[in-house]
């Protein structure tokens, strides 16, 4: 069938020549021999030049919508059709709420049609969004909710007179073009739920009729304009999980005609400034996790129409306001995790027939009215202070859960529980039991096993238009993991979810918390674009903060397993997890995506005591047994004394003493059994003090055995102190120190396994071992470890510098996330001190100028071994394979060369060829270039080179610190410092075998890496 453009060229074409001819017949002479007008055939052209101004218009309406369906990836409009005749291809009839599917016209005189609306919603499209919308003037919808669109927003739709402009759930990045400012007629704009940056436009500000921006789920940043104070039209409002700094502004005031706000998880800092009081027509506001101070509950008692109310986790402290009562038309109110005290307020009787009630996390004393105990189903008022009756016992929601829990009568003492949360009982690995967890759960729901656990479940899924809420997920994807049965269902929760164990005997326990996204998709459709993201707490201790299972899985239906280490000291264990508010609202479809959760398993770090058995046996034989026993034992201790065994334990265990150790104890029999007794096949490593294994431990779990040489003094040093360090350490991109084991002459360390080695290896080891680490995923590892290290300097709960970053101390996992390894070098900051005085040591060529050269340590010595790494990332090269004929000798040199005569881009790995992100190559290079800095005091902290890296903050510009001496001059002393140590580590490697060339310089370690990588000139001459 000839599509409707062929037919209209055509009928173009028949228009013209039958116009001539018409035209040539109407100027005949007459028989005075002079040309007249003939009216019929006058009003016959008129007619026909009308006509063929509508075929051109509809030609180029055609013409335009081709090209948008190209650019959209549209492939099922049907061109053989008048777009504006209703007809199958150009508008799906009865369409399903959410699927509409229509191109929509406006008509004058039933003759010139416009298109004025694209509504084209769960589509799937592949494409992007198309600049040539420009082509269609009269357009003033464009409706592409829940696609596939990539790209960015097209700043050519600015000059349009758009109404509508809505772009829910696609994957579209950059930020909002400022020419969207300029269209007057805008009444709404939504683009949530996007991978969007950047700064908002004041130019929005400018628009004169919007009524709805909606922003949520993105990474906007910075503080919102000055001028979205002139937005007085604006009715909703919402700008949740995104990264916006500074306070709420107290303009929002103007909005007067504003019916709903929405900030929940959105960077911005408190308080709620007192001037929302005016805001009298609001039905919907919610408010939560907010940084910054406490304050009082905001004035809101004009508010009289307010349906929902959510001020969560925004640091409001003191009594209840009496007004809420009288606020008759709540159906939800959400006021938990504050520091709210007092008594619930007799007047609140008044919002007796509210759906929903949470106080949950507060301060609040006295008894519960009777009115709350008895409509409760869905009112929590857990974690507070109340008053109960003793006869009312856990279930009662007037008592705090966990205090009821300490008081719990226990019949006898646990040493474990395994939960398969929100599934049937499940047996893993033939002998372990992985109880079942199929309660239907709720929004206010406490319930206790059988056994020594229980969970208590918060919340409920808003706005997701279903007559009942499920807290129970099931996989949408086959799974194809072992051990299945764990990740097939899951437990859900709107807010917050605690489990609990209790009646544990105490000690230190190892937690495994099992996770696996199944209720999103991978696809390539909208449905894989949402984004779940929550806390993980863990007695009380943050542990995991905006994990994301499907980022940290590296997919959907992917099992990870997080292993922390719990210390019981009350017989009772708390899990949380709790939605601060990010992550998709709206995809796959509405509704809150908190928590998740597959199974727990807790197990002790220690042996638990064996149940004691009747003898039949005589006291004689009993004590001729212990006599014998006790001979031997005698015997044994004497002989290990004379071979030194059992003093160099003895030291090791005065030195391990005073340690607050986290972490398990291993016998040397699991060991040996997981190593097949330190068999040679499974070595992966050689250390300066010893070999590292790899192992299987009897549940499956795969490890990495590092041994201490029984010879080295030194070696125990580094041994206490990288026990010491990491086992206070919960990361995900630092190394999991499973425990440790000094039985005999045995000293070792027991990690995660890594299976993806080092990323030494990865880029620059030998050419079978290296892997293909395309852009994203370099950009992703430096982005780790970044991370990790902005937690070691920052956010860990000891200061640390580790004081030998480098690419063989950055593991990779089997999806190649980074992780940061050996800490046996690492020094605590204290954070009163300005540096630490320390010998020195590290690695050579990755130190920082004046901790090599004067021994002053401070975390920015981290910083410029970052940086180092940085550029061994981007450039594929090792920065201390030595080179000497050639003008610089080190990565580091070549790359503030190629700065200076600018051409930076030279820098980057020939690999990658043109297969990547040119801007944020730039920025990472100028990043570890600011990183390198010769002056400690210009380098940035490492929590700031994160944002950089994101693109949360633009890289700072490279200065020099106008108060330290001139860059030449501490470059050159640097230099010839770093010369007589390789002069010495030479003559030194004459004497001993050293087969790397970056292994460390120390003056207090014998440590090498795990992984070792040689590297000579010839190979880069090789590569190159």
């Amino acid at each position: 069938m000839p599509s409707i453009n062929s037919l209209l060229s055509s009928l173009l074409i028949a228009f013209t020549f039958f116009t001539t001819l018409t035209f040539s017949a109407t100027l005949l002479p007459n028989n005075e021999g002079d040309t007249t007008i003939h009216s019929t055939s006058f009003f016959i052209v008129l007619y026909i030049y009308s006509q063929k101004s509508i075929l051109l218009l509809l030609h180029f309406t055609v013409e335009a919508l081709e090209e948008i369906a190209e650019t959209l990836g549209k492939t099922d409009w049907n061109f053989s059709a008048d777009p504006c005749g209703g007809e199958w291809g150009w508008a799906t009839k009865n369409p399903v709420k959410g699927s509409e599917n229509a191109v929509t016209c406006s008509c004058t005189n039933n003759t010139v049609c416009h298109v004025v609306s694209i509504v084209l919603k769960t589509q799937n499209l592949p494409g992007s969004l198309p600049p040539e919308l420009v082509k269609l003037p009269y357009l003033q919808e464009i409706d592409f909710t829940r696609n596939y669109l990539d790209g960015s927003i097209p700043p050519e739709w600015g000059t349009m007179q758009l109404v509508n402009i809505s772009l829910i759930g696609n994957r579209l990045t950059g930020s909002i073009p400022k020419e969207l400012g300029n269209i007057s007629t805008l009444a709404n704009l939504t683009v949530e739920f996007n991978q969007l940056s950047g700064v908002l436009p004041q130019e929005l500000g400018n628009l004169p009729s919007i009524e709805r921006i909606l922003l949520t789920s993105n990474n906007f940043t910075g503080e919102l304009p000055q001028t979205f104070a002139g937005l007085t039209t604006l009715k909703d409002f919402r700008v949740g999980d995104n990264q916006f700094t500074g306070k709420i502004p107290n303009f929002i005031q103007n909005w007067t005609k504003l019916e709903k706000l929405v900030i929940q998880g959105s960077g911005f800092s408190g308080p709620i400034p007192s001037g929302i009081a005016l805001l009298t027509k609001i039905t919907d506001l919610r408010i939560s996790d907010l940084n910054g101070t406490e304050a009082t509950f905001p004035p809101l008692s004009d508010m009289r129409n307010l349906k929902t109310l959510i001020l969560r986790s925004c640091n409001i402290v003191g009594p209840l306001p009496d007004y809420l009562g009288e606020m008759t038309k709540l159906k939800t109110l959400d006021l938990s995790f504050n520091k709210l005290t007092g008594e619930i307020p007799s007047s609140f009787v008044g919002l007796s027939n509210a759906d929903y009630m949470y106080f949950t996390g507060n301060m609040l004393t006295g008894a519960v009215p009777d009115w709350m105990l008895k409509r409760g189903d869905n009112y929590d008022l857990s974690y507070n202070n109340f008053t109960s009756e003793s006869s009312r016992g856990c279930q009662e929601r007037s008592v705090g859960i966990v205090s009821c829990l300490r008081s719990f009568n226990c019949p006898k003492k646990f040493y474990s529980m395994h939960i398969n949360c929100g599934g049937k009982e499940v047996i893993v690995d033939g002998n372990t039991t992985y109880e079942d967890d199929t309660d239907s759960g709720g929004p206010s729901k406490f319930y206790q096993s059988r056994t020594n656990w229980a969970f208590s479940s918060t919340g409920h899924f808003m706005d997701d238009d279903r007559p009942t809420d499920s807290f129970i997920g099931t996989n949408v994807s086959r799974l194809t993991m072992e051990n299945s049965g764990l990740y097939t269902t899951a437990r859900l929760s709107a807010l917050s979810l605690t489990y609990y164990g209790f009646c544990l005997e105490n000690g230190n326990y190892t937690v495994k918390l099992h996770f696996a996204e199944i209720t999103f998709t991978d696809d390539k459709t909208y449905s894989s674009l949402g984004r779940r993201l929550f806390d993980v707490y863990v007695q009380d201790e943050l542990v995991l903060k905006d994990f994301d299972i499907e980022d940290d899985a590296g997919g959907v239906s992917k099992e990870i397993i997080k292993y922390f280490t719990a210390v019981v000291t009350n017989n009772t264990l708390e899990i949380r997890f709790y939605w601060a508010g990010k992550g998709t609202t709206g995809i796959p479809v509405r509704g809150v995506y908190g928590p998740l959760i597959s199974a727990i398993s807790v197990d002790p770090d220690f042996i638990p005591p064996t149940k004691n058995g009747s003898s039949s046996k005589s006291v004689g034989i009993v004590v001729g047994h212990v006599a014998g026993v006790i001979l031997l034992v005698f015997l044994v201790i004497g002989i290990l004394w004379w071979r030194g065994c059992l003093r160099r334990k003895d030291t090791l265990e005065q030195e391990l003493k005073g340690l607050d150790l986290q972490t398990g104890l291993f016998t040397l029999r699991q060991i040996k059994a997981a190593t097949n007794n330190f068999d040679a096949a499974n070595k992966i490593g050689e250390g300066g003090f010893g070999s590292v294994y790899k192992g299987v431990l009897s549940d499956g779990t795969i490890i990495a055995v590092k041994q201490l040489s029984s010879k080295s003094k030194q070696g125990n040093r580094e041994f206490v102190n990288e026990l010491g360090m990491i086992s206070a350490l919960q990361h995900p991109h630092l190394v999991k120190l499973y425990g440790c084991c000094i039985e005999g002459n045995q000293l070792l360390l027991i990690y995660e396994y890594m299976e993806n080695n080092s990323l030494a290896r990865a880029l620059f080891g030998p050419e079978e071992c290296q892997l293909q680490l395309d852009w994203p995923t370099r950009h992703r590892i430096c982005v780790g470890i970044a991370r990790g290290l902005a937690y070691l300097h920052e956010e860990s709960r000891l200061k640390i510098v580790h004081r030998d970053i480098k690419a063989t101390n950055v593991l990779l996992d089997k999806d190649l996330n980074p992780k940061i390894s050996d800490f046996g070098l690492a020094k605590l900051d204290e954070e009163d001190n300005t540096h630490i005085s320390t010998r020195i040591a590290g690695t050579f060529g990755y130190m920082a100028p004046e901790y090599a050269m004067r021994g002053y340590l401070t975390d920015k010595a981290d910083v410029y071994s970052f940086g180092i790494v940085a550029l061994e990332i981007v450039s594929g090269r090792s920065n201390t394979t030595y080179r000497p004929k050639e003008e610089c000798t080190y990565l580091l040199d070549w790359a503030l060369s190629l700065k200076e005569k600018g051409n930076l881009m030279d820098l980057v790995d020939p690999r990658l060829g043109s297969d990547f992100n040119k801007e944020e190559v730039m920025a990472m290079l100028n990043i570890a270039l600011l990183c390198t800095n010769i002056s400690s005091a210009v380098r940035p902290a490492m929590s700031s080179v994160v944002s950089m890296l994101e693109g949360i903050t633009a890289v700072q510009d490279i200065v020099s610190d106008p108060s330290a001496p001139s860059d030449d001059l501490k470059l050159k002393e640097m230099k010839e410092h770093y010369r007589h140590i390789q002069e010495k580590s030479m003559d030194v490697s004459e004497s001993k075998a050293q087969s790397m060339p970056d292994g460390p310089w120390t003056a207090s370690s014998s440590i090498t890496d795990l992984y070792p990588v040689t590297l000579d000139s010839e190979y880069w001459e090789k590569r190159d």
